[in-house]
C-alpha cells in the first residue's frame, strides 16, 4: 500500500486553496514507491555545481545550507545512492552535525543557466562516512555524506530566476592540489592560530603571519559569522 504523501497541515491548506485534486494526482505521478534515481537524474545531479541542504536537529529545529563544488561533486553511486563530500568550512558542522541526531535530509538541485530551468527535489535518508575508500576517492574531503532516498521528483521551475556562473569558488578541492586558506582564518585577531584544528593549513601559515611573516593577497572576506 502507498504511504500517504501528505501530512495534515499540507492536507489543510489543499483543501483551503482547493488543491487537493491536483496534489494527488501529483503524488500518484511522481511519487514511486522506491524512488530510484533514472538516467535523466543522474545526468541532472552530476552536472551540478551546487545544491541546498534541509536538514534538522533531533528536536526538529530545521536549517538550510548551500553546498558547493566542482561539476559533478554530488556524486550518484548507483540509482539509490547519492555522496555529498564534506569540505573544510567553518567548523560548525550544523548540517552534518544534524544528520548525526537525525539522518531526515532534504536535497534541492537548480539549473539556474539552462534556457528552460530544472529543479529536483530528493528526500532521503542521510549518513556519515567517515574513512574508506569513497572518502579516499573525493580530493579535499574530511568525509562523505551518503543519501537513500524516500522520494525523488521535480519541481514546478516557474519562479525560478536564470542566472549564470560569473566565476567559479578557487577554493573547491581538486586532486593533487592543495586548498588556498580562507582569509579569516588568517586574520590572527578575531581568529587566533591556536583555535584553529592542529591539522588545518591554515594555523600554520597564521602563526607564520603572527612571527612577521609578510602578508599574502587575501584569498576571502571576514569570519563568516
Amino acid at each position: 500500500m502507498r504511504e500517504e504523501p501528505y501530512h495534515e497541515g499540507s492536507r489543510a491548506l489543499q483543501d483551503r486553496f482547493d488543491t487537493r485534486r491536483l496534489a494527488d494526482r501529483g503524488a500518484e505521478l511522481l511519487f514511486a514507491d522506491e524512488p530510484r534515481i533514472g538516467p535523466r537524474e543522474r545526468a541532472f545531479v552530476e552536472r551540478m555545481e551546487m545544491v541546498f541542504v534541509g536538514t534538522a536537529d533531533a528536536d526538529g529545529i530545521p536549517h538550510c545550507s548551500y553546498k558547493g563544488g566542482a561539476p559533478g561533486f554530488v556524486r550518484v553511486l548507483d540509482e539509490r545512492t547519492l555522496a555529498i563530500p564534506n569540505y573544510d568550512g567553518n567548523g560548525f558542522y550544523d548540517s552534518w552535525g544534524n544528520v548525526a541526531v537525525n539522518p531526515a535530509i532534504d536535497l534541492l538541485f537548480i539549473d539556474f543557466a539552462a534556457a528552460s530551468p530544472w529543479r529536483l527535489r530528493i528526500k532521503g535518508s542521510a549518513r556519515l562516512v567517515m574513512e574508506g575508500e569513497l572518502v579516499a576517492a573525493c580530493p579535499g574531503a574530511q568525509f562523505v555524506v551518503t543519501i537513500t532516498p524516500t522520494r525523488i521528483y521535480p519541481v514546478c521551475p516557474r519562479y525560478v530566476h536564470r542566472m549564470e556562473i560569473v566565476e567559479r569558488s578557487r577554493f573547491v578541492p581538486s586532486a593533487g592540489e592543495a586548498a588556498l586558506p580562507a582569509q579569516w582564518k588568517l586574520d590572527g585577531e578575531e581568529v587566533p592560530p591556536e583555535v584553529l584544528p592542529h591539522d588545518d593549513p591554515a594555523r600554520a601559515e597564521a602563526e607564520r603571519l603572527r612571527e612577521g611573516g609578510a602578508p599574502r593577497p587575501p584569498t576571502h572576506g571576514p569570519f563568516p559569522g
